[in-house]
């Protein structure tokens, strides 16, 4: 759980930082790249969620 949220925060900060880059136009290729990084940081995040809360709920039975 500890790292889903770790991967939430790098996603968060991917996308500000890529804001702060966007200066005239978003389609610049760092702006792009960093996009593309925080998407992937939020999809990991879900999925280790998701994997928490499956684990979590096979525990119970």
């Amino acid at each position: 759980m500890t790292m889903a949220i770790i991967y939430f925060i790098m996603g968060i900060l991917f996308v500000y930082v890529g804001i702060q880059f966007a200066e005239e136009t978003i389609w610049n290729v760092t702006t792009i790249v960093l996009a593309a990084v925080a998407t992937l940081d939020f999809g990991i995040g879900i999925r280790m969620m998701s994997m928490h809360l499956r684990s979590k709920k096979n525990k119970k039975k």
